[in-house]
């Protein structure tokens, strides 16, 4: 019984791997002609109809169509309609075989409350493009257990009236949705650990990294380039959160990481001591893969637009990094 125990458990290691191996499934680029859904699965999104419209309007300058969730502006307390409600409207945007992407048209929280609620049956005979961050990361690593790309770029809520400092978010917006390749050059600093990687690039907002831990929607970083951004946090809750997934065993088998922007850190009563890249640093001391910092996407104006599940070359070093889409 013990020997049959054992196998099985070889055996699921072995599934899991390959698993993890397969190349993720990449869903239709966009074309002139095409339609996007706008939805809200998360946070509220009160007095906010201007930057959906604007949203709206761009897409159609490109050709597009567009459908706003029948519940986008929908109250319930903090979200955007209660759980039932921003489900509603994302199932439909997942099983409409007319839908070619699912732009977000916000983050905030709420997004890990409907996880459970999606049924991918549809969803799998017709893949089309999530696109959001922040609280989207948890959207994120859910399509990507499932096995298919999405893109971190811009939301709705994103844009300005005139859209300055916006050029290369919107740009790479554009680029990304239509297939048109991704490649980034980010400013050195001596604070990167230099080197050469490859893998897939996974990832997004560390808080939703961290409270995906353990879950079935926790993302597998083996072999992969893991991508963190931040807003809003102390620096020790930041520490707190690497070490934790440290412990977990979350960066022992990863390929590399590439820091984003980490936006409005608060300032606690006793002071961390150093600055936030010598923190990460510290935290990922006991590993020898590249890191990058100075990669623009995160909580910024300037938020360039990376496929997360695709291949990506990443070389790392003090003078400047690269980052190329395969």
């Amino acid at each position: 019984m013990a020997l049959k125990k054992i196998t099985l458990f070889l055996l699921c290691i072995i599934a899991g791997e390959m698993y993890s191996q397969e190349k993720m499934t990449q869903p239709p680029y966009l074309k002139v002609g095409d339609t996007v859904a706008i939805v809200a699965p998360s946070g509220i999104l009160k007095n906010r109809q201007r930057e959906v419209q604007q949203a709206s309007d761009l897409l159609k300058s490109w050709g597009l169509n567009v459908v706003v969730g029948k519940h986008v502006f929908s109250q319930d307390n903090h979200f955007a309609g209660t759980d039932n409600e921003r489900c509603e409207d994302f199932q439909n945007a997942m099983d409409d075989p007319t839908i070619s992407a699912i732009w977000c048209a916000r983050g905030g929280y709420g997004a890990v409350r409907i996880l459970d609620k999606l049924d991918f049956t549809k969803f799998k005979t017709q893949p089309k493009w999530l696109i959001g961050y922040s609280d989207i990361t948890a959207l994120h690593s859910l399509f990507h257990n499932q096995g298919f790309e999405t893109i971190h770029a811009m939301m709705c809520v994103s844009l300005t009236k005139d859209l300055e400092g916006l050029e290369q978010t919107v740009a790479t917006f554009k680029s990304a949705i239509f297939g048109e390749t991704l490649t980034y050059t980010l400013a050195g600093t001596n604070y990167n650990r230099v080197g050469t990687a490859s893998g897939e690039l996974v990832g997004g907002n560390l808080t939703m990294l961290h409270t995906m831990l353990g879950s079935e929607t926790s993302i597998d970083t083996s072999g992969k380039i893991l991508f963190i951004e931040e807003i809003g946090e102390y620096k020790y809750h930041i520490d707190r959160m690497l070490q934790s997934l440290k412990r977990a065993g979350y960066f022992d088998n990863c390929a590399g990481v590439i820091v984003g922007d980490m936006t409005k850190l608060r300032k606690n009563t006793t002071l961390w001591g150093t600055s936030i890249e010598q923190l990460i640093l510290d935290a990922l001391a006991d590993y020898d893969f590249p890191i990058a910092f100075n990669m623009p996407a995160g909580h910024e104006d300037d938020n360039r637009a990376m496929f997360l599940g695709r291949t990506v070359q990443l070389t790392v070093g003090a003078e400047q990094s690269t980052l190329v889409f395969e």
